[in-house]
Formats: structure tokens, C-alpha cells, sequence
């Protein structure tokens, strides 16, 4: 029953939240109260994010059971029921946002405009082309915003406006791999006729070329020059561009970007492409 709730919780799409330390870690402010701090903001942004998973779950039965993947989901397989999978639900949010209205007006403010968001994608957004990944982006910009408000930290337009491209691409390879199902006869989700292949690769080129220049614009800003007193952030983006040409093979030429959680959890040179930018981020800002 336990490992059938940690399917149920969708734990391993934790990862996605991390972004919650992205202001953090663009403050170049560090300290171990903001990252406790920080840290507590991503648990809770966890559970919301559970809860809304559990939502789209029920929402998704029938179309989820046409899925070669998601069909062995514990919902769709029947393993726990929809009343038991509600309640559920219901206690995470519920805990989540008054532990965030003690600690911080503002945060439980995030949290409950995320899982409205979430609520109308379950429910409509996500059946409406182009506008379905946008929502998912706008959802990665309330993380930052979550992380700013637990951290102390003022956003930068360049860290706001990356995510969102970021979200975007790994938004457009999701639904390309849906594409790809509805080629194939499996009747995945109900937009996917506002998509083709084409349309995909070209705007996740177009995605990948605008996030690249996006980090490097914000790698020579003079304001980052001037905080860090160096000019050798660039030197990062080499990382950046080897993590979306290994993202976008990943998607295009292997076909397998179903699951940006599943990649990044267990493909190595997209692994040692990220720990190579974060370790090059910190030494660079630390000299």
C-alpha cells in the first residue's frame, strides 16, 4: 500500500520544484537560514503539487488507461480508489497551505494560486492547444516566486523570463512524445490534434536557440558582472548548450521525452552536463 501511495504522490516529480532554490541560488546570497528556509518552501509546494497530481489522475482515468505508460498509474490500474485518492488529495492541500499561512502570507498566497491554476488545467486548460503549456510555464513561474518570498530575494527579469522558456521546451517535448502515441492509435489526450511533428521541432528550436541567448544575455549583464566582480560567467553557458542539444536529441533522434522527470533522473550525460554547469556556476561566483 505504501509503495502504491509513493506512485500515487508522484515523488520522483519532486525534481521539478527545485526550482524553488533558483532565486536563491541567482542571489548570490547564501546562507543556511534562507536555504532551511527555502528548503521548507519546497516541501510544501511538494505536497500542493501531489495533491494537484492525484486531481489530473482522477480527472484523466479513461484516457490514462489508453496510455502504454500511465495505464499501470495506481488509479487507472485500480489499485486504490477514487474516494481514497480524494481524500488524499485533500489533506495535502489542506496541510500544505495552512502550515504556509503561519509561516508566510505571501508563500500560502503562491501555493493557493498553484493549485487553482492547476485545478482549471486539469479540468479545461490542458485541452486547449498552446495554452496548455503555457499554463505548465506559468506554474514553474510560481515556484520562483514561491522560492523569492521563502528566500528574501528580490527576481531577476532574466531568471523569470529563462524558466519560462525553459517550461515551454520541456512542455513541447512532452507533447511531442503524445504526438507520437496518436500516430501510433492510442487516443492519449484530446488536444494533441493542435500538434504535429513539425510544429514541435521547429518551436522547440526556436525555444532552444531564445533560452540560449537568453543565459548568455544574463551572464554579461552588467549588473552580474558587477555583483560577482567577474566576467567569466559566460564561461557557463558552454554547459547550458550541451544540456539542450542532449535534451532535444533525447526528444528528437531516441523519440523518449515522455517523462522530462524520468530523463533527467536517469540519463548520465544529461547528469554530469548539470552538476558540470552547477559545480562551474559556484566556483566562478565564489573567486
Amino acid at each position: 500500500m505504501l509503495k502504491t501511495i509513493y506512485t500515487l504522490l508522484r515523488v520522483p516529480h519532486y525534481i521539478k520544484n527545485f526550482f524553488v532554490f533558483a532565486p536563491l541560488l541567482f542571489s548570490f546570497q547564501y546562507s543556511a537560514v534562507f536555504f532551511l528556509r527555502t528548503s521548507l518552501a519546497f516541501f510544501l509546494f511538494s505536497l500542493v503539487a501531489s495533491s494537484i497530481y492525484i486531481i489530473n489522475d482522477l480527472v484523466d482515468i479513461e484516457e490514462d488507461r489508453q496510455h502504454p505508460e500511465k495505464q499501470y498509474r495506481p488509479l487507472a490500474s485500480g489499485r486504490i480508489s477514487r474516494t481514497v485518492a480524494f481524500l488524499i488529495s485533500t489533506g495535502l492541500v489542506l496541510t500544505a497551505l495552512i502550515v504556509a499561512f503561519f509561516l508566510n502570507v505571501q508563500l500560502a498566497a503562491i501555493l493557493l494560486a498553484y493549485y487553482i491554476l492547476n485545478i482549471f488545467y486539469s479540468l479545461k486548460l490542458k485541452h486547449i492547444v498552446i495554452i496548455d503549456i503555457c499554463t505548465i510555464a506559468v506554474g514553474f513561474i510560481l515556484r520562483i516566486f514561491a522560492g523569492a518570498v521563502a528566500a528574501d530575494v528580490s527576481i531577476s527579469m532574466w531568471l523569470i523570463l529563462m524558466t519560462f522558456l525553459l517550461a515551454l521546451f520541456l512542455g513541447l517535448a512532452k507533447r511531442r512524445d503524445d504526438v507520437l502515441l496518436a500516430e501510433q492509435g492510442r487516443d492519449t489526450r484530446k488536444n494533441i490534434d493542435g500538434y504535429t511533428i513539425q510544429f514541435v521541432d521547429s518551436t522547440m528550436t526556436l525555444m532552444a536557440g531564445v533560452i540560449i541567448v537568453s543565459y548568455i544575455q544574463y551572464t554579461i549583464s552588467k549588473d552580474v558582472m558587477a555583483r560577482l566582480q567577474t566576467e567569466n560567467l559566460y564561461l557557463t553557458s558552454f554547459f547550458v548548450i550541451l544540456g539542450i542539444m542532449r535534451y532535444m536529441q533525447v526528444t528528437i533522434v531516441e523519440s523518449a521525452s515522455g517523462s522530462p522527470t524520468k530523463i533527467v533522473l536517469t540519463d548520465t550525460f544529461l547528469q554530469i552536463t548539470i552538476f558540470l554547469w552547477l559545480a562551474s556556476f559556484f566556483i566562478i561566483s565564489w573567486l
